[in-house]
C-alpha cells in the first residue's frame, strides 16, 4: 500500500509541476484531463489519510500526503483556465468562471487546511490531524456543492 501511495503522490506532484509551468509551455495539454487525473489522485490521497485517521493509526507518515494535497490545492485554479468549460466529460459548472473569487477562495482554504494537517501529522498530534482532515473534507465538499455537477 505504501508503494502505491508513493506512486500516486509522485504522479500528483508531477501534475502539479506541469500545471504550474503555465499555458505557454503546456499548450498541447488538455486541462480537463489534467484536472480529472489530479482530482482522482486527490481523492485517493485523501481517502488514504481518512483511513489512517479512522483506524487511529500512526499519523506521522501523513505529513507528505498532506503536503501534496496543499500543493494540489494551490494548483487547482490553474487547471480551470477560461475556455475549459466544455468537452472532456467535464463536470465543472459555469460558476467556476462566473464566481472565480469564490472558487479560488475554497482552493486557498483547502490548501491552508492541508498545510495545518501536514504540521499536525509531523508533530504526531492525532487529534489535530483528525480536526484538519475534517477541515480539508469540508472544503472538498464546499467546492463540489457549488462548482461541480452531480
Amino acid at each position: 500500500m505504501t508503494k502505491n501511495f508513493a506512486l500516486c503522490a509522485a504522479i500528483m506532484l508531477a501534475l502539479t509541476g506541469i500545471a504550474q509551468t503555465g499555458a505557454a509551455r503546456a499548450e498541447g495539454l488538455d486541462p480537463i484531463a489534467i484536472r480529472q487525473v489530479g482530482m482522482d489522485l486527490q481523492a485517493g490521497t485523501f481517502g488514504f489519510i481518512r483511513t489512517v485517521v479512522a483506524a487511529k493509526g500512526d499519523v506521522k507518515p501523513l505529513e507528505a500526503p498532506a503536503k501534496a494535497l496543499a500543493r494540489w490545492a494551490a494548483t487547482i485554479p490553474s487547471v480551470y483556465p477560461a475556455g475549459s468549460d466544455k468537452g472532456g466529460n467535464t463536470k465543472a459548472l459555469p460558476e467556476i468562471w462566473s464566481d472565480r473569487a469564490g472558487f479560488e477562495k475554497i482552493a486557498v482554504s483547502m490548501g491552508e487546511a492541508a498545510t495545518k494537517l501536514a504540521a499536525a501529522a509531523k508533530a504526531g498530534d492525532a487529534d489535530e490531524v483528525a480536526i484538519e482532515t475534517k477541515a480539508v473534507g469540508d472544503q472538498c465538499g464546499a467546492c463540489h456543492r457549488g462548482y461541480r455537477a452531480k
